[in-house]
């Protein structure tokens, strides 16, 4: 009975992060996967290397679908340039994770939570009318490439999946609409950047089984479609304010964390 609890507690994670990932445009398997399996007793970097593994297989594929049939779009050197990026960060992040304490790592996720957040606040707040990136305007090649590692880092170094990096920082630094943001962020949910630094969480032993993990990817596919379709009904404001909310709830929990 043991499997069967396991598959179906992990079935519920990867609805409610499959949810959150398709409204929100974050990556599937990301931070609510780490919060859920924390919740259920494990500790930070065993959380942080299963939401890495459920990242690998392309569960935000239903997600992308719903997104591009709505008229966005993800050019493709933005991918590019981007996946560069993510690859070089994600390694470098996945090694620095396995020699650091789960008190280094909750408290650092803090810190990256609430610099996202203001990041949001921030493109909220301007009422400049100041031009936005159209979705096929072609971006500076160094402003993606330092998104990419920062996304790549933070997958790495705290198994959030960098999709958080991504949406907030095309849509906030670079000004792009934030449902291509949104859906720029989910075509990595389909490209394996995360295998370095979940190989290494894997080879030691830092996950769940495997029922909890095949009933979160069964889960997120679920759940990321249904998310995307009611991103796809909303305003971009109503999205920014899902986000910052979102986000902000996650860092209220890991700040709980790293003080009990």
């Amino acid at each position: 009975m043991s499997g069967i609890h396991d598959l179906l507690a992990g079935g519920g994670v990867g609805l409610v992060a499959g949810l959150a990932s398709g409204f929100t445009g974050t990556s599937p398997g990301g931070g609510l996967v780490i919060f859920s399996v924390l919740m259920l007793g494990a500790g930070q970097h065993v959380a942080q290397g299963t939401s890495l593994i459920a990242q690998i297989p392309p569960t935000g594929l239903a997600g992308i679908r719903r997104y591009w049939q709505s008229g966005n779009r993800s050019p493709l050197p933005w991918i590019i340039w981007i996946g560069l990026g993510f690859l070089i960060g994600g390694a470098g992040g996945g090694y620095a994770a396995t020699a650091v304490s789960d008190s280094v790592l909750q408290w650092t996720y803090v810190a990256y939570l609430v610099a996202l957040i203001a990041l949001l606040i921030l493109r909220r707040d301007r009422k400049d009318g100041s031009h936005e990136a159209g979705a096929g305007e072609d971006l500076h090649r160094l402003p993606l490439l330092l998104i990419g590692t920062i996304a790549g880092f933070s997958s790495g170094f705290m198994g959030i999946g960098g999709g958080l990096a991504i949406t907030v920082g095309l849509a906030a630094a670079l000004r792009v609409p934030q449902h291509q943001a949104q859906l720029v962020s989910l075509v990595f949910s389909v490209i394996p950047t995360n295998l370095p630094p979940a190989w290494i969480y894997w080879s030691k032993g830092l996950v769940v089984g495997w029922p909890a993990i095949i009933g979160i990817l069964a889960g997120l596919w679920i759940g990321t479609d249904l998310g995307a379709r009611m991103a796809n009904g909303v305003s971009r404001s109503v999205l920014r304010r899902a986000m910052i909310t979102l986000v902000s709830l996650m860092a209220v929990y890991m700040t709980y964390k790293a003080l009990t």
